[in-house]
């Protein structure tokens, strides 16, 4: 008995139709090259497909990335929100804060203004609590607004150095610390010296986050005190 014809089409790993497995793919890529890296074919190579079966799920690099965030903040565990505005406004900071350290990249495509009409709405939880905080504080709008904005650089411009900084000490090339420095140039950071390093290692970004609300709200209502 002659055999049947063998099937026509690829064969091995089944294509790919599932959106959880082309985000899994992505993050897989990323957490190993960085985000830089991440191309439409890479990630077609990744998952056995050709780069034309993945623009049928995804337009692009950028929507990829989105996603990949919208996805990843919707997995991120929402901690319990005080009732007090302003401890609201730290707790929901400081989540994003982690969120951020634990995938640095993300930052980095976020690091923009108007990244927030990006967001699916169940995203976006964090700047809401802000805002909001913020607002119950007695902030304007318009001062709501600003206070969101300012934590964001302060967050984002902290976990960025971090980030960079252990890239560096990975990669064996970390910034040096100077024992030279001219007391009579700059008396105080030649006192300082080497103990910089030491210093900069601290973790000071709960105590400052603490202290740049507390400035936010307090300028916010003198402003409104004074109009």
């Amino acid at each position: 008995m002659s055999r049947p014809p063998a099937p026509h089409g690829r064969t091995g790993r089944p294509p790919v139709t599932s959106r959880a497995q082309i985000l899994a793919a992505a993050r897989r890529l990323i957490d190993r090259d960085g985000w830089e890296k991440l191309t439409i074919r890479r990630l077609a190579a990744e998952l056995g497909i050709g780069a034309t079966t993945l623009y049928h799920h995804v337009q692009g690099k950028d929507d990829l990335l989105i996603l990949l965030l919208n996805h990843y903040i919707n997995e991120t565990e929402r901690p319990p929100l005080p009732s007090d505005p302003r401890d609201r406004i730290v707790a929901a900071a400081t989540a994003m804060h982690d969120a951020l350290a634990a995938w640095p990249w993300a930052a980095e495509v976020l690091s923009a203004d108007g990244f927030v009409g990006l967001l699916d709405e169940s995203a976006m939880w964090m700047v809401e609590a802000i805002v909001a905080g913020a607002n119950d504080c007695g902030c304007t709008p318009e001062q709501s607004v600003d206070v969101f904005r300012n934590i964001w650089y302060y967050t984002v411009g902290e976990v960025l150095v971090r980030a960079h900084s252990a890239r560096r000490r990975d990669e064996g090339r970390p910034f040096a610390y100077r024992d030279d420095l001219d007391p009579s140039h700059v008396p105080h950071l030649a006192t300082i010296g080497v103990r910089w390093a030491a210093l900069a290692a601290r973790d000071i970004y709960p105590h400052g986050l603490r202290t740049f609300v507390d400035g936010l709200l307090a300028q916010a209502t003198s402003a409104r005190g004074a109009g």
